[in-house]
């Protein structure tokens, strides 16, 4: 009988907290459902594939930020693109170029093309490659389309980024870059809303 009525005094109090959040979620217009993102890029450095050093970073995850040693246990299934030297150039590698199969990644070139022109992916898929090494090549802009990822209501979701060479450096076997990912679900616009 006590938990009872116990249970009957504390249904109003969650009631009443409930529509107190609710309307703290949406005060001054802000929409609760919103992705708020920068148009600030962020600057990573890979290691190509060809080094001699075990453990450091030569793969990317677009989605979630990360780089990872693509040779170690964790990696797998996480990053969408490695770095590798072919013909003494560096190349991006998706994960089918490396014979792993049943990722969605890809990446498509955009050459002489400025970092701020690109402000959507493309939707023709025939301009993404997959399955082969794509030249890192300076005054090139790189947008990505990474795995599948969850997202945030339970979904797959696949994310696109674009990113840009910052420094090449073939010799040292390193690419550092920036790079910007929308963080809405299969959203192809790579520039936050107004």
């Amino acid at each position: 009988m006590i938990n009872d009525l116990a249970t009957r005094q504390s249904a109003p109090r969650i009631v009443a907290l409930t529509a107190a959040l609710a309307m703290g979620l949406t005060a001054c217009g802000d929409d609760p459902f919103a992705f708020p993102w920068s148009d600030v890029p962020d600057t990573v450095k890979l290691y190509s594939l060809a080094r001699p050093e075990l453990d450091i970073p030569t793969g990317f995850s677009f989605a979630d930020g990360l780089a990872f040693a693509v040779e170690a246990p964790v990696a797998t299934g996480r990053w969408d693109l490695a770095l590798g030297t072919e013909g003494g150039s560096l190349v991006l590698l998706p994960p089918a170029a490396l014979g792993i199969f049943g990722q969605r990644a890809r990446v498509a070139s955009f050459p002489n093309t400025n970092y701020a022109d690109i402000v959507q992916a493309p939707s023709d898929t025939t301009l993404y490659e997959g399955d082969d090494p794509v030249a890192v090549e300076a005054g090139t802009i790189y947008v990505i389309r990474t795995n599948l990822r969850p997202g945030s209501f339970g979904s797959a979701c696949t994310y696109y980024a674009k990113m840009e060479p910052v420094v090449i450096d073939v010799a040292g076997g390193s690419l550092t870059f920036r790079y910007i990912t929308s963080p809405i679900c299969n959203s192809r616009d790579l520039v936050p809303p107004n």
